[in-house]
């Protein structure tokens, strides 16, 4: 009798050169797998470049070695924040609930290339609300859709899309730094104050004008990986790529000893969640929840007793926090040199007592001869600076004081300005792997392998949000700081 059973042939569709876009990218990604270096040696070369540039500029080589050792453990807190981002996100998928979720997300797209385009929508729209919920969670979705065996996933090309929302995505919501740091006149530094007063929310995200970014950015992405992704023919799987995708489910063994009763019950679980809640009540009740959980400390306390529950029992909990150690490696071992990065650039003066950062802001600034130029303007110098210090609250502290007195100065709208640094600040995060570390590390991937796809929506997205960024400025009106 005749097997009538369909077959996917994936060989028989149309291959992925069909468009010059896809030509296009499938260059790039041969580059970046033949020429891109593992994360940790592009941060090396960074150090080396920012010392060096830093010594020819007028710092003494002792002083710049002194600020890079003084520096290096100056992110520290925010080391074990990112590596627990990683994790509580990791244990949260793993459990039953959780894990039957992604499963019937994973079923909703009906090909390769559309499992691309929604990775990488639903990636942005997560980080509106939260970047770490993004990140982690598109990264496990990437791994679910990939056990499919119905459509051939292109590993690379669908990872590259859950790391959208930390390319173009998250400073345009709740999580941006910068907005949330304007917003709030306790945080803002007093010397900075007087410059920017208080800006709300009402003139930065809340803007019609940044909801036409949003869709915009969404949209365009959307089409790049729509067209950038590979025909079924032309993809690599996980398996392709090495990566096996059957060490997530978490495997419980029974109790075999008195002494385990503890671990294999739930009676700790509760206890410890209702303690939590207490803290929990009293802290989202201050204010808005979505702001409260973008503070790190709260996401990841909150994942972590989310996670508890979820897991019911201690031993599920321990067994799926040791399976998620692997994905911090890279965020344990760099991100210390790119905080010494940061003190090289901002802490060594030359003779005039000038930091190279000051040099760089003080020279795109001086160019600005109206809005529209001096809007395009900040949002270069953002984006240069962000490729050597990719943490966006910190960097604004650096930027505010050149950017916002030069927006006075020339009378472009102060909130709007936040939001074209808000803008640019995250399109190098395309080609820097520093965020993309906890991604890679539950992808199983290393960074070149993403680059590739990456850096094609950087090519296409600076100049683009660029233009509307500076067209958008046009529609504001500039008033003078408003103090609290």
């Amino acid at each position: 009798m005749t097997d009538t059973t369909q077959v996917p042939s994936f060989a028989a569709e149309k291959r992925s050169g069909d468009n010059i876009l896809a030509r296009f990218s499938q260059h790039m990604v041969a580059f970046a797998e033949r020429w891109f270096p593992d994360a940790y040696v592009f941060v090396l070369i960074a150090v080396i470049a920012v010392a060096g540039g830093t010594i020819l500029h007028g710092g003494s080589p002792l002083t710049v070695s002194r600020a890079f050792g003084d520096g290096f453990w100056n992110l520290i807190p925010f080391t074990m924040q990112m590596a627990l981002v990683a994790i509580g996100g990791y244990v949260v998928a793993m459990s039953p609930p959780v894990a039957a979720l992604l499963g019937r997300l994973a079923a909703v797209p009906k090909t390769g290339r559309g499992a691309v385009v929604f990775v990488g929508v639903l990636s942005i729209l997560l980080s509106l609300v939260n970047w770490g919920v993004s990140l982690i969670f598109s990264g496990l979705l990437v791994r679910e859709i990939a056990r499919r065996k119905d459509i051939r996933l292109d590993y690379r090309a669908a990872g590259a899309a859950g790391y959208l929302g930390l390319g173009c995505g998250f400073t345009l919501g709740i999580t941006s730094s910068a907005a949330q740091l304007q917003a709030n006149a306790a945080s803002i530094p007093a010397s900075l104050l007087p410059i920017t007063g208080v800006i709300g929310f009402a003139e930065t995200i809340l803007t019609w004008q940044n909801l036409v970014t949003t869709v915009a950015v969404t949209l365009l992405s959307a089409a790049i990986c729509y067209f950038t992704t590979p025909a079924p023919a032309d993809a690599k799987t996980a398996e392709d790529l090495g990566v096996s995708l059957d060490n997530d489910k978490v495997e419980v063994k029974k109790a075999s000893r008195p002494g385990d009763y503890l671990e294999f019950s739930p009676v700790l679980t509760i206890l410890i969640v209702l303690l939590a809640c207490g803290w929990l009540w009293q802290t989202f009740q201050s204010g808005n929840p979505l702001i409260t959980l973008s503070g790190l400390n709260t996401y990841n306390f909150v994942f972590l007793i989310l996670g508890i529950l979820l897991h019911w029992r201690p031993r599920s909990l321990i067994e799926s926090f040791s399976k998620a150690m692997p994905s911090v490696s890279g965020v344990l071992l760099q991100f210390p040199f790119y905080a010494g990065i940061a003190q090289i650039l901002t802490k060594v003066p030359n003779a005039n007592g000038v930091t190279l950062s000051d040099t760089i802001a003080h020279w795109f600034v001086g160019f600005s001869t109206n809005t529209t130029v001096f809007s395009f303007l900040v949002g270069i110098y953002s984006a240069v600076l962000g490729f050597f210090i990719p943490s966006a609250g910190g960097k604004w502290i650096i930027e505010a004081p050149y950017i916002m007195k030069a927006a006075n100065e020339i009378g472009a709208h102060l909130g709007w300005t936040v939001m074209v640094y808000n803008i640019a600040e995250t399109l190098p995060n395309f080609l820097n792997p520093f965020w993309m570390l906890p991604l890679l590390g539950i992808l199983g991937l290393k960074s070149k392998d993403l680059i590739g796809y990456t850096s094609v929506q950087f090519v296409i997205h600076f100049p683009i949000v660029m233009v509307l960024a500076a067209v958008l400025m046009a529609t504001f009106t500039y008033h003078p700081p408003i103090m609290p």
